[in-house]
């Protein structure tokens, strides 16, 4: 018999009717403090304080077609998701969950920044869910399994849910030190909201004097926030998702976590996923040379300016071992 799942047992919609309840889910779209209410029901998805998100969904694949098409609009997403993709695999993920390399705190707190403006929460929050996983991958206490759960689950539902909003201050007991970081998880949603507000400008500001750019306000705020954020968001889950169920598996690790090229195209390197499973602890996740990983390239690029530094390799006899 399988063990019950409580993280996936209510994904329904099922009012929260005590008394406030949705005044709360509105505060929280800007001030995730309140995140530990025992009265929350866990696995259940959070409907109103998910409204946002699924409007963002809504305005990237319908504002498209409204706004029109630039080539100015299109790189803008690009850019943007370049940037926010290295921030979340090289900072996020091998920086504050796994300690990988080393850097300034005025250059964690820069990439801290620009990660939450990806609209994947704060790097506390990241960092805590990303650690349990790998604590408890692919069993019954892995949120965002695909082993466990069902794929909605795995690839998105998870993030969308009571528990999902919350944040184990206890698996992050090293980055709660710094004041800085608990603001910025506390209030990140200001961070794509500025980024939205700042494309807007740019936008309204091209149209009036750089009309050559052929873009306008609107435009480069659905394709250079919305489109490449929706993107972003996606192609950063399938590692959840697809990249336990689809691949190839160098190593024998204790979990269902998997290899793919394509995965780890576009995500920087982060589909080689069996490989890292195997050594969380490297600041490389495509062991051999022939595993491109750009977000490695562009650590060992900010190593060389002395940006980063004492990026953790892998050890030769783990590297080899099957």
């Amino acid at each position: 018999m399988s063990t019950p799942n409580p993280a996936s047992s209510a994904l329904v919609p099922q009012p929260d009717r005590r008394p406030g309840s949705a005044l709360r889910s509105l505060l929280r779209w800007f001030d995730t403090a309140d995140e530990t209410d025992p009265g929350t029901k866990g696995g259940r998805i959070d409907w109103l304080r998910v409204i946002p998100f699924i409007g963002m969904h809504v305005v990237a694949l319908v504002g498209v077609w409204w706004v029109g098409f630039s080539w100015f609009a299109l790189w803008t997403a690009v850019a943007l998701y370049a940037l926010r993709m290295f921030a979340i695999t090289g900072f996020y993920h091998r920086y504050f969950s796994h300690k990988t390399f080393k850097t300034s705190r005025p250059l964690q707190f820069l990439f801290a920044l620009i990660g939450a403006s990806s609209v994947q929460r704060g790097p506390l929050w990241w960092a805590a869910h990303h650690r349990n996983h790998h604590r408890h991958s692919d069993t019954a206490l892995d949120v965002h399994s695909p082993v466990t759960q069902s794929f909605f689950v795995s690839h998105m539902g998870w993030f969308l849910t009571h528990a999902g909003f919350r944040t184990d201050r206890a698996a992050i007991a090293d980055l709660m030190k710094f004041p800085e970081l608990r603001l910025l998880d506390r209030f990140d949603v200001l961070v794509p909201i500025a980024l939205a507000t700042a494309l807007l400008l740019l936008g309204g500001w091209l149209g009036q004097h750089r009309p050559e750019y052929g873009t306008n306000a609107a435009q480069l705020l659905v394709w250079g926030f919305f489109v490449s954020t929706v993107v972003l968001f996606h192609a950063t889950v399938t590692i959840n998702s697809f990249a336990h169920r689809f691949g190839t598996r160098r190593y024998r690790t204790r979990d269902q976590s998997r290899n793919h090229w394509l995965l780890a195209l576009i995500t920087f390197g982060e589909g080689w996923h069996n490989n890292h499973h195997h050594f969380p602890g490297a600041a490389r996740c495509g062991f051999f040379w022939w595993e491109y990983d750009l977000t490695w390239y562009g650590l060992k690029l900010m190593s060389w300016c002395r940006l980063v530094w004492d990026l953790k390799p892998v050890p030769a006899q783990l590297k080899y071992a099957r």
